[in-house]
């Protein structure tokens, strides 16, 4: 067994810092280098060094990044890109075509139905909502023959419902069609999809991989070469891939993956225990209280329930907005996933794009995404911000 082969079958925090790089042959760095190129010298016509021909096929930067990404999921093989949407277009193109169906969340994040109702379906792609965390509603929503993607967040955004992995898994196989998770909310050190019956994994690697909000990107995992060698022609084809700098970063990320996940969840939960009960908030969502109707299986799935809390204000969405409004600590701002607690209002905000729709979400939800600080801090900011 060669080191790398026995480095990704450690534990999952060797594999974060160690798996898909060895140290420099020239120096013994033991960081992968930021190869700033974008072509490379050919020894003779065809002659390619290590296989790099041109940095849109393949670069050393991120080919490091997607070895342990492929790792830290249990995958065959990983695949990074400019962005999580532009891992979803290429997965999308690589799997479907114009005529097929596709079964999604029905509280899909704002950014995937987006692109599913606005740009998919211009390209011929149908697609129908169902319930992640109903097996019976979303088998219903297949389309035997035609469907050929269950689309699944779990946790999902925002609203942290809780989809059964291993049983979507056997419902889409039945149909003849692929199960891909989004597994950005729960990121690869609390959830392995691909191990219970998924076939790709989706990240937005700008959250939890990258974990220091400076950097946008994404990536797929998938455990079936086939698929992979179709996924990588599109990736190569379409172009939407990370640069070698954005590889780095979220390369740099996932080294501390494992103890910041810690960290997060350790935090979410004094949040969580803060707001429950709280005089002013209406209801808590997360997926660690025992009363959530996708606690006993986020219990089978998952190694801790993740850094996302969301809640509903008693007094309505203008008082949604202005808790918003007044925390401090909470940066009011999109995303997730970083060292810095985040605060956000997914009606006007990262769900706007859903508003009328099905997947509309509460105008009373405030969204939170629980960083590393002091927690006592945060709970402070929370008293304040909820007046």
């Amino acid at each position: 067994m060669s080191t790398q082969e026995h480095r990704n079958k450690s534990g999952f925090e060797t594999r974060a810092i160690h798996a898909g790089y060895e140290p420099d042959e020239a120096t013994g760095a033991v960081i992968p280098p930021i190869y700033a190129t974008s072509t490379y010298k050919q020894d003779g016509v065809g002659g390619l060094r290590g296989g790099y021909e041109y940095s849109r096929s393949a670069n050393p930067t991120r080919t490091a990044l997607e070895g342990v990404l492929a790792a830290l999921e249990e995958g065959e093989r990983g695949f990074a890109f400019a962005s999580g949407l532009a891992a979803e277009d290429t997965l999308v193109r690589s799997l479907c075509r114009p005529g097929d169906h596709v079964v999604v969340p029905d509280d899909a994040y704002g950014g995937t139905y987006r692109l599913f109702e606005k740009v998919e379906r211009a390209w011929g792609l149908e697609n129908s909502p169902a319930a992640v965390s109903d097996v019976d509603a979303v088998r219903a929503a297949i389309r035997p023959g035609q469907t050929k993607l269950v689309w699944l967040e779990t946790p999902t955004n925002p609203l942290l419902n809780v989809g059964d992995i291993e049983a979507l898994a056997g419902v889409a196989h039945e149909a003849g069609a692929l199960l891909v998770v989004d597994n950005t909310f729960a990121s690869s050190y609390l959830q392995q999809p691909l191990t219970l019956g998924a076939d790709v994994v989706v990240h937005s690697t700008t959250k939890y991989a990258g974990g220091h909000s400076d950097v946008v990107g994404g990536a797929l995992v998938v455990r079936d070469l086939d698929v992979a060698d179709t996924i990588g022609f599109h990736q190569n084809s379409i172009g939407a891939v990370a640069g070698p700098f954005d590889s780095f970063l979220v390369h740099r990320g996932l080294k501390t993956l494992g103890v910041r996940m810690d960290r997060h969840c350790d935090n979410a939960e004094k949040v969580v225990e803060f707001l429950t009960g709280h005089p002013k908030v209406a209801q808590v969502i997360y997926p660690g209280l025992e009363e959530h109707p996708g606690h006993a299986v986020a219990s089978r799935q998952m190694k801790r329930y993740g850094g996302i809390v969301s809640f509903r204000v008693a007094q309505g969405e203008q008082a949604a907005l202005d808790a918003c409004a007044r925390a401090e600590v909470f940066t009011l701002g999109e995303s997730l996933g970083g060292v810095e607690s985040l605060i956000e209002h997914p009606g006007r905000m990262t769900h706007a794009s859903v508003a009328g729709t099905e997947l509309e979400v509460p105008a009373d939800l405030v969204r939170l995404s629980v960083g590393i600080e002091t927690a006592d801090d945060l709970i402070a900011d929370l008293d304040r911000a909820l007046g």
